[in-house]
């Protein structure tokens, strides 16, 4: 009846559920018949008269039966199949449930495997939901675990139905079928199908085997979520689905198999030690209140050597810089390409664009450039994002005084500051607070989620000696605005800063490799880049800026897309950027080496 879904199923049984604009049963249909079937046979309840109308009594010339279940709000899927046993008894076949949605190979796999009687089953996913087994090393189903006996300490040895099966008749004559009648009779008809095959387990030598899947994708739909996500992954075109999966902007947990090249944190922290004591405190942390705003200043003041008075805590940077830009009276001088969440809280902007390929700038031509012009506030993303462009720390002061001494606010973001290699040999970062007393026009944000690998966290901080500013944010932002795992990371952060320091150290290396590999890519032009993330440019004619000919693909787009649908890796397109003029650019992340080799072997492949 699908309740769950409400008014998408108030009318329309989840069958005629429309996945991208075309119904379940349709997809489910088309898969089916492309391959050597005699017969279809629908089980309807709910609605079952639309079914019927809708389909008729075939689909691509082959028949279609229905068999009714009159008391389908009264039952579960057991009755269902059990009106439908002689169908199985009749010949070989395939059994599946009505509100899955899958790729056509998945259906290939179970027909080309010689064994006669098969689950279908997938590695478990947190998304995932209902019968749950594990198997032997035969792949033989061992044990259906049920809800009360799960554990999640087990994970690894656990298995999901997908709820597609392959019956001989053999198999349905002989086995399964009597075990269904005898179940029906004498534990009622308000069960699952999957109690016989949980029964016919623990016989010696059941004939039941498992398949598993090999990264084919599926989902089963219960909900506005899951049909939320589906949509995701069934896309019309790779270009749909890329853009389906980035306009979610995050909260890819939900996509187990993806490679996230996109979003840009930390691939070497927290480590193991660190993530110990956060999951040891879970419990606590969930069932109390976080502290409030003082408490959290405190923390963050602690750990970065700051005055209480002169840091503001904010649930991720983007709270601050809201905050903070949506106040500022401008106008706001702004570099591009850059991270446009800044100039997107301002109505009144001034755009330097540097004139070179690898958009390029020093302070000098930051300060030619607005010399002249008439700006209240300056905003410098250092390292940029994505150009990667940094500008030292001795060029950085002669920054401070210049906007100092001509009344501007100066906003600097140091988010990536401490992936640069500068770090390595000195403290480059501007949270000192001398250097913050000294100048009350500086301001400086920080990204805790990018450069300490903790996004799902939330944290940001925005450091200023100007204490009318940093008081104003606090009393704009939420009293409880970071949560409790937020907090106690703060709290415990100082004894793992050597951690981070290795970690950093790690990454630095890790960018040299990856740097050195993607310049080996054809068709691609690497910006060298002091940040954790690489801007590359798809190679163009130098007359026209068009993708030569001899290029496989023919925009940053396609390319961003075919590594989506094709590898399961998500990078950024940058093409869609004013500044970048038509030209096709990407943003590469840096992650962990396997992963960086993955992505290089995909790039390899498509460019080649």
């Amino acid at each position: 009846m699908g309740r769950r879904l409400g008014e998408l199923t108030g009318n329309n049984t989840k069958c005629m559920l429309k996945v991208n604009g075309i119904p379940l049963i349709n997809r489910m249909l088309d898969s089916l018949t492309s391959l050597d079937i005699s017969r279809i046979v629908i089980v309807t309840g709910y609605k079952g008269e639309n079914v019927k109308s809708y389909l008729g009594a075939a689909y691509n010339g082959v028949p279609i039966e229905y068999i009714d279940n009159p008391i389908y709000d009264r039952t579960n899927n057991i009755y269902s199949l059990y009106l439908a046993k002689d169908r199985l008894c009749a010949e070989d076949s395939l059994l599946l449930e009505s509100d899955i949605i899958f790729e056509a190979s998945v259906l290939n796999r179970l027909m080309a495997d010689p064994n006669p009687n098969l689950a279908l089953v997938d590695k478990y996913e947190s998304w995932m939901d209902g019968t749950v087994v594990t198997l032997d090393k035969d792949l033989r189903i061992n044990n259906f675990i049920t809800k009360k006996h799960f554990k999640y300490e087990d994970i690894d040895k656990y298995y999901k139905t997908v709820n597609i099966y392959k019956f001989s008749q053999d198999f349905s004559r002989n086995h399964y079928v009597p075990f269904l009648e005898a179940y029906c009779h004498v534990l009622g008809k308000n069960e699952y199908y999957e109690q016989v095959l949980r029964v016919l387990t623990l016989l010696d030598d059941a004939p039941l085997k498992a398949l598993p899947l090999n990264g084919e994708k599926w989902y089963e739909i219960d909900d506005v979520q899951d049909l939320d996500i589906a949509q995701s992954m069934f896309c019309a075109s790779a270009s749909e689905q890329m853009h389906s999966v980035t306009g979610r902007y995050g909260g890819f947990w939900r996509f187990p198999h993806m490679l996230d090249f996109c979003y840009l944190v930390n691939p070497y922290y927290p480590k193991q030690n660190m993530l110990d004591e956060l999951k040891a405190n879970f419990e606590p942390l969930l069932r109390s209140y976080p502290s409030g705003m003082r408490v959290n200043s405190l923390l963050a003041a602690k750990n970065f050597g700051i005055r209480q008075e002169h840091i503001v805590v904010g649930n991720g940077a983007a709270e601050l810089i809201k905050s903070l830009m949506e106040n500022e009276e401008g106008p706001l001088g702004a570099i591009s390409p850059t991270f446009e969440e800044y100039p997107h809280r301002c109505k009144n902007v001034i755009t330097y664009i540097p004139k070179n390929k690898d958009f390029h700038y020093t302070a000098s031509d930051i300060m030619d450039f607005f010399g002249d012009r008439e700006v209240k506030c300056l905003l410098l993303i250092n390292p940029d994002n994505p150009s990667g462009n940094y500008i030292a720390f001795d060029e950085l002061l002669e920054l401070i005084e210049w906007t100092g001494k001509r009344g501007i606010r100066f906003i600097v973001d140091e988010s990536f500051v401490d992936f640069v290699d500068d770090m390595a040999i000195r403290n480059v970062s501007l949270l000192q607070e001398t250097l913050l007393i000294k100048h009350p026009h500086l301001c400086v944000i920080k990204s805790i989620s990018k450069s300490y690998g903790v996004p799902g966290l939330r944290l940001g901080i925005l450091a200023s000696s100007n204490e009318d500013l940093i008081q104003r944010v606090k009393k704009d932002v939420a009293i409880w605005n970071v949560n409790s795992f937020g907090e106690f990371f703060m709290q415990i952060f100082e004894k793992y800063q050597k951690d981070y320091a290795d970690a950093c150290d790690s990454f630095r290396r890790e960018r040299v490799l990856f740097e050195a590999e993607l310049k080996q890519i054809k068709h691609l032009r690497l910006v060298p880049s002091q940040a954790n993330y690489f801007l590359c440019e798809l190679l163009a004619d130098t007359s026209d800026c068009r993708i030569p000919e001899s290029c496989p693909v023919r925009s940053s787009e396609e390319l961003a897309a075919r590594l989506l649908s094709e590898f399961d890796i998500l990078i950024k397109d940058c093409s869609g950027k004013s500044a970048f003029d038509g030209l096709n650019y990407i943003r590469i992340a840096i992650r962990d080496r396997s992963d960086n080799h993955r992505l290089i072997e995909a790039l390899t492949k498509i460019l080649s």
